[in-house]
């Protein structure tokens, strides 16, 4: 016989594996944050003066921007965005900031606006199927729904005047 005691052993064993299972439970319920765009500093982007700077000193200030504007180039766009993720989910944003710079036409900043989170569009998807305007087909009227519609009588096919 073995002189193994196993009053001593439950109770280790017991403490092993909860220290494993809350080791597996903390890592597979981490969360993951992320940093996409510009990265802000509050000190350099509130020294940005419609009226004293120009293009090149914000450039030389902010560096290059995220986009210029679509329609005219008089508009710069930095663009900071901060996500969260929960383990295998989607990340959601948890902090954006847009800063546009305006310039007037001669390339001096005319005005500074910031927008933050609040412009960030929820869109929630409607199912697998887009809904659309027309009949409702089964499949088989799908594949022989047309046979003797071409040349038919009223169907657009030339008359025999």
């Amino acid at each position: 016989m073995s002189n193994f005691n196993f009053s001593l052993a439950a109770p280790r064993a017991r403490l092993i594996a909860l220290g494993v299972l809350v080791a597996v439970a903390a890592t597979g319920c981490s969360q993951l944050k992320g940093r996409q765009g510009y990265v802000v500093d509050p000190l350099l982007t509130s020294a940005i003066t419609p009226g004293v700077d120009n293009r090149e000193s914000v450039e030389k200030t902010l560096g290059r921007p995220t986009f210029v504007g679509q329609f005219s180039d008089n508009e710069y766009y930095y663009v900071s965005r901060e996500t969260r993720q929960l383990a295998f989910a989607k990340p959601r944003p948890i902090d954006q900031q847009v800063l546009r710079v305006r310039f007037d036409t001669a390339g001096n900043v005319a005005a500074v606006d910031r927008t933050g989170l609040e412009l960030v569009s929820r869109i929630s998807p409607e199912g697998d199927k887009t809904p659309t305007l027309g009949r409702e087909r089964s499949f088989f009227e799908d594949i022989f729904g047309n046979i003797g519609a071409v040349g038919a009588p009223g169907a657009g096919a030339p008359t025999g005047q």
